[in-house]
């Protein structure tokens, strides 16, 4: 798992805050940023910051999380979320999903912050394989290119001898 992931936590309890952020950098992460307020997050983001992964509560006192999702997703087309919520409703952890959520957990016990590290994991390498796609997508463009240069070189370079001219 990359540890540099930038992970933003925004989480309106204290206490539960305080937890998240706390067991995360115990994993070994080592940029968790966290915000208390919905706009907080939304400013850092205006500011040119771009998460990999947002950790977020669904209740905000300032706002939902799916406007949070969908104001951020407008910036940071690649940013992840994973709601960390207390809101067992099926019908928001569906929206939550149909509006780009990586995954809906409930605070239910302990577990729920094993399954947030587990998920930050499956986010990581799929970062890493759109990374990987990305360079191989340009190395072949790159290599398409060059090629395409040489047939048009040799194309003149014969073009040229058929009527006797010198190159």
């Amino acid at each position: 798992m990359n540890k540099n992931l930038l992970i933003y936590v925004v989480e309106d309890n204290k206490l539960y805050h305080k937890l998240v952020v706390d067991f995360l950098q115990k994993q070994g992460l080592k940029k968790v940023k966290s915000f208390y307020k919905g706009q907080d997050c939304l400013d850092a983001v205006k500011k040119g910051e771009h998460p990999d992964i947002v950790i977020q509560d669904y209740h905000l006192e300032d706002s939902t999380g799916i406007a949070v999702l969908q104001a951020v997703k407008k910036r940071s087309k690649r940013s992840e979320f994973i709601f960390l919520t207390a809101n067992e409703d099926m019908e928001v952890a569906v929206n939550s999903i149909k509006y780009g959520a990586y995954d809906y957990i409930i605070k239910d016990n302990d577990i729920a912050l094993k399954k947030v590290y587990s998920k930050i994991g499956k986010i990581s390498k799929m970062l890493e394989l759109e990374k990987r796609n990305r360079f191989i997508r340009t190395a072949m463009m790159i290599t398409l290119a060059v090629l395409v240069a040489i047939v048009i070189f040799v194309a003149l370079h014969e073009i040229f001898n058929l009527f006797g001219l010198k190159t």
